[in-house]
C-alpha cells in the first residue's frame, strides 16, 4: 500500500521529518518497506510551450520543435517523438540539467541540426502518467516556465511503500493509515465533508437497486452522474495515482480509482445507457453462466460467485472483483451510474481465486470494508467528477442485506495488563484507542470493565485479544518494557529419549536411512514375512485388509525395500524405531508394546547386520554376545539371536532366502532389530577407556574354514580370548563359499590390528599372537586355517 504525505496531510494535520513519520507508521504496524522523496531528480526541469513544428531536413524520425520557456527566447530541440501539437506545453531538460537516472543533458547535433537540450517522456523522469510520447501538460495548471516539480505538486512531497498485514483492512486506504498517524501524533483526524450541488432528475426515478441473495451482499447502493464527458484526468490526480501504482485511464476510471485508494471504498462505473432496466441487482452467479470482463476474457462463472445483473438478470459485473464490458465506460458515454456495495469477504476471496482474478478492489474486499462508507464514498466520487463537468442526480439510491453485528467487547484491564506487561487503567485504555474510533465506555460500577463498541471499518476486530492488540499499538510496542515471564525451569531429554536419539544418530551415522512404515498389517505381509500369522487384530481397521498391528518391524521394512527395488534402487539401507504389538497370552490382557529398533541393508550379507549391531551396542556402552539359533522367517545358518546380560534382546542375520524371493528381491537382505527396552532395563556397562597407542601397528589377515553351523561369532569370540590385549581391533573382511571350500562349510576371513601401547611390536611378538589364534580357534571350532597374511 502506498501512501503519500501530501494526502495524508488532507486528513491531519501530520508534520514533521518524514523518517520520522516513517518511523511512527511503522511502530504502528504498518511497516515502511521504503521511503521516496519525489520530486528528486526533476529539479532542473522546467516547462515550455511548442511555438513550431518541421520536420527534420535529414532524418524522417526526428523533428525539429521551437519552445519558448516564458522568456520570449525560441530553443530548437531535436525530438524522436510527434505527439505534440503547436501551443502544448511540454517538459524540458535545458543543456547541463541532469535527469534521474543519472544523464547529463548537453547541447549536441543531430543529424546537422543543433539540439539544446531534451523534451522529456514521463518515464524518462521517473513518473508514469499511462501515456506514451512526451508528456503533454495540461495548461490550466501550468505555464512557460514553471518548475515541473511545482506543475505536479511532487516539490518535496513523500512516497511511503507500506506493508499491511491481512488482518488491517483499515489501514488498505489514505484515510485509515492517517486515521491511525494522527492518534499517534495527538493531532486531529477528520474525513473529507463533499461540496456536491446535486441537479436534475432523482436517481431513484432513474435506476433501481435490487440485492436478490442478502447473505452475498450486505448494502448496495448507487448515484447517477449526468453530464459526463470521457477525457484525461487532470495533471494532479494522474500523478497522485501513478505515484502509487494506479495507472491513468479516463477521468471516471480514475476516480473511481481514487476514491477507492482514498476512502478504501472499492466502487465500479457503468454506462447507464447500456444497463438493460436500468437495473443492478445483486445475485449468486448461476453454475456455468458467463461473462466477458473488462480485460476481455470470457470467463464461465460457479454457484460460488457473486454477480452484479441488469434488468433482464444477465450478468454485468463479477461482484467485488471485476466489471463487465458490457457496461464499460466508453468515449461515447454521457451518464454512469456509480455502484458502492459491500460483499461477503469470503466470497470474494473464493471467487478472486477460483478466476485468477485479483483486482485492487477485490485485495479489499476480502479483507473486509467498511459498509457504512458508501454515502460519503458517492459524494466524494461526484465531487471530483463535478470539477470535470459532471453533475450527480439528487439522492442516493439504496437496498440492504445481512450485514455483520457490530461487536460490543468488554475488555478487563486485569487482562490487558496482564497480556501487556504493563500497568495500564480503564481510561489510559480508552486514551488509547479511543481516538481511531473505537467507542468506549467503563463500565459504571467502575469494576475496571472497558465497554468497548468496535467501529465498522475494523472487521478484524472481534475478541477482547483484538481490542487488546489496538491498545498495545497505539501506546507504542516500544514503551512496553521487555521482561522473560517467569517459569519454572523444565526442559532436557530423559533416558529413554536420549537412548532413542543416539540410537536414531548411530543409525544415520552408519549410512541408514529412517523409514516410517505403517504399523498395520494384512494376513498376507505376515505370510510373506516368514513370520506367525498370531498378530493383535483390531475390531474397527480403516480397512479390511489392514486389520492386524505389527508384531515385528520386518513386513514394512521389506516393503520398503521391496519398493524401492522396483524402482531400480536395490540397495539400501534403512532402519526403523518404533514399537510393535506383541499378543498376549492371556485373552483378558493387554498386548505388549515394545519399542524396538531395526535396520534392513538389502544386497547385503549378515555380517554387515552384525558389524552395525557391533557399532551400536559400543555407542550403547552395552555387553552383547550371539547365539546361533533359527528365528522365524530368518535364515537357517547365517541367523543369530542377540544376548544381553543373560536376556535375549533381538535378532541379527539374514532373512530368510524364501521371504527375499517371495519379495521379488535379489540377492541376500541383512536384518538386525533388537528390543531397546530390554536394552534400556539392562542398562550401560562402564567403558574403561585406554590411551592412544603412539607406536604403529601390525596387521594380520586370517582365513578360516569351518562348519556352516559355527556361528561367525563365535570364531570372533574365540580369536578375541586367544589374540590377548595386543588386539586393538577385529574385522570380518571376507565371506567366502564355492570352490575350494568343502560343502558344509566357508570360509571367514578376519584382520588381526595389533598394538602396543609402549612399544613397537618385533616380528615375534606379531608371530607369537597369530599363532596363538590359530592353535585356539583349530582345536575349539574345528576349524582349518586356509590362508593368513
Amino acid at each position: 500500500m502506498k501512501v503519500l504525505l501530501s494526502w495524508l496531510r488532507e486528513f491531519a494535520p501530520v508534520e514533521g521529518d518524514p523518517a520520522f513519520i516513517g518511523d511512527q507508521m511503522s511502530d504502528l504496524g504498518m511497516a515502511v518497506e521504503s521511503m521516496q522523496v519525489l520530486g528528486e531528480g526533476i529539479g532542473d526541469i522546467v516547462v515550455v510551450r511548442v511555438a513550431d513544428l518541421r520536420r527534420h531536413p535529414d532524418a524522417d524520425r526526428i523533428q525539429i520543435v521551437d519552445v519558448d520557456a516564458g522568456d520570449g527566447e525560441l530553443r530548437q530541440i531535436c525530438c524522436g517523438a510527434f505527439n505534440m501539437s503547436v501551443g502544448d506545453l511540454v517538459p524540458l531538460a535545458p543543456v547541463g540539467a541532469t535527469l534521474p537516472d543519472g544523464m547529463e543533458i548537453s547541447r549536441r547535433k543531430m543529424r546537422g541540426e543543433w539540439s539544446e537540450g531534451m523534451l522529456c517522456a514521463a518515464d524518462e523522469l521517473g513518473l508514469d502518467d499511462g501515456s506514451d510520447g512526451i508528456m503533454i501538460l495540461d495548461p490550466t495548471t501550468a505555464a512557460p516556465g514553471q518548475p515541473l516539480s511545482q506543475v505536479l505538486g511532487l516539490d518535496g512531497d513523500v512516497l511511503y511503500d507500506l506493508e499491511i498485514n491481512p488482518n488491517r483492512p483499515d489501514a488498505m486506504s489514505i484515510a485509515g493509515v492517517a486515521r491511525d498517524l494522527a492518534a499517534r501524533l495527538g493531532v486531529p483526524f477528520a474525513l473529507p465533508e463533499p461540496d456536491v450541488t446535486p441537479g436534475g432528475d432523482a436517481a431513484d426515478g432513474r435506476i433501481s437497486v435490487e440485492i436478490v441473495d442478502p447473505d452475498l451482499c450486505g448494502r448496495f447502493s448507487a448515484v447517477v452522474l449526468d453530464g459526463v464527458t470521457i477525457g484525461p484526468s487532470p495533471a494532479w490526480m494522474t500523478q497522485r495515482l501513478s505515484a502509487v501504482g494506479m495507472r491513468p485511464v479516463n477521468n471516471i476510471v480514475d476516480i473511481s480509482n481514487y476514491v477507492m485508494w482514498e476512502l478504501g471504498a472499492p466502487n465500479h462505473a457503468y454506462d447507464l445507457a447500456r444497463v438493460a432496466g436500468p437495473t443492478l441487482r445483486a445475485r449468486w452467479a448461476r453454475p456455468g453462466e458467463t461473462i466477458e470482463t473488462l480485460d476481455g476474457v470470457e470467463r464461465t462463472l460457479s454457484a460460488g460467485d457473486g454477480v452484479i445483473a441488469d434488468g433482464n438478470d444477465l450478468p454485468i459485473g463479477i461482484a467485488g472483483v471485476m466489471g463487465g464490458a458490457s457496461t464499460e465506460i466508453g468515449p461515447s458515454t454521457t451518464t454512469v451510474v456509480v455502484e458502492f456495495a459491500w460483499w461477503d469477504p469470503m466470497t470474494i476471496a473464493r471467487s478472486s481465486r477460483a478466476l485468477s482474478l485479483r483486482s485492487e478492489a477485490s485485495s479489499r474486499f476480502e479483507r473486509g470494508c467498511d459498509p457504512d462508507t458508501a454515502t460519503l464514498a458517492a459524494r466524494r466520487f461526484a465531487e471530483l467528477a463535478a470539477s470535470m463537468g459532471a453533475t450527480m442526480a439528487p439522492g442516493v439510491v439504496h437496498a440492504d442485506g445481512t450485514l455483520p453485528v457490530t461487536p460490543v467487547v468488554q475488555v478487563r484491564t486485569a487482562r490487558v495488563n496482564a497480556l501487556l506487561g504493563t500497568d495500564l487503567d480503564a481510561d489510559a485504555i480508552i486514551a488509547a484507542i479511543a481516538p481511531i474510533g473505537f467507542d468506549c465506555a467503563a463500565h459504571a460500577d467502575g469494576d475496571d470493565v472497558v465497554h468497548v463498541t468496535v467501529p465498522t471499518w475494523r472487521p478484524d476486530t472481534v475478541t477482547e485479544t483484538d481490542v487488546i492488540e489496538e491498545i498495545a499499538r497505539h501506546i507504542g510496542y516500544s514503551t512496553i518494557v521487555g521482561r522473560r515471564p517467569a517459569r519454572a525451569t523444565t526442559g532436557g531429554l530423559d533416558a529413554r529419549q536420549q537412548l532413542r536419539r543416539r540410537v536414531r544418530s548411530v543409525m544415520v551415522g552408519l549410512g541408514a536411512s529412517e523409514a516410517m512404515p505403517t504399523p498395520l498389517l494384512s494376513a498376507d505381509d505376515l505370510r510373506l514375512s516368514g513370520l506367525a500369522p498370531d498378530a493383535v487384530v483390531i475390531t474397527n481397521p480403516l480397512a479390511a485388509e489392514e486389520s492386524l498391528l505389527r508384531p515385528s518391524l520386518r513386513p514394512g521394512l521389506l516393503r520398503a525395500v521391496a519398493h524401492n527395488a522396483a524402482h531400480r534402487n536395490p540397495t539400501v539401507r534403512l532402519f526403523e524405531v518404533g514399537r510393535v504389538f506383541v499378543p498376549p497370552g492371556d485373552p483378558t490382557s493387554l498386548p505388549s508394546e515394545p519399542e524396538m529398533c531395526a535396520v534392513i541393508l538389502s544386497g547385503e550379507p549378515a555380517p554387515a547386520a552384525v558389524r552395525m549391531l557391533d557399532v551400536l551396542a559400543d555407542a550403547l556402552a552395552v555387553d552383547i554376545e550371539l547365539l546361533a539359533s533359527e528365528p522365524v522367517g530368518m535364515h537357517p545358518t547365517r541367523s543369530a539371536v542377540v544376548r544381553c546380560a543373560d536376556t535375549v534382546v533381538g535378532v541379527v542375520g539374514e532373512v530368510d532366502p524364501a521371504v527375499v524371493d517371495h519379495m521379488g528381491l535379489e540377492g541376500p537382505v541383512a536384518w538386525m532389530e533388537v528390543d531397546l527396552d530390554a536394552l534400556a532395563a539392562v542398562g550401560s556397562s562402564s567403558r574403561n577407556y585406554r590411551p592412544v597407542s603412539r607406536f604403529p601397528s601390525a596387521d594380520v589377515d586370517l582365513a578360516f574354514e569351518l562348519s556352516e553351523q559355527v556361528p561367525a561369532a563365535d570364531l570372533r569370540r574365540a580369536i578375541v580370548r586367544s589374540a590377548g590385549d595386543l588386539l586393538v581391533d577385529l574385522q570380518l573382511f571376507d565371506v567366502y563359499r564355492g570352490s575350494g571350500v568343502a560343502d558344509g562349510t566357508r570360509s571367514l576371513a578376519h584382520r588381526l590390528r595389533l598394538q602396543a601401547p609402549d612399544r613397537t611390536l618385533t616380528d615375534v611378538e606379531v608371530g607369537t599372537v597369530r599363532q596363538a589364534v590359530v592353535d585356539h580357534v583349530t582345536t575349539e571350532l574345528s576349524a582349518t586355517l586356509r590362508w593368513f597374511a
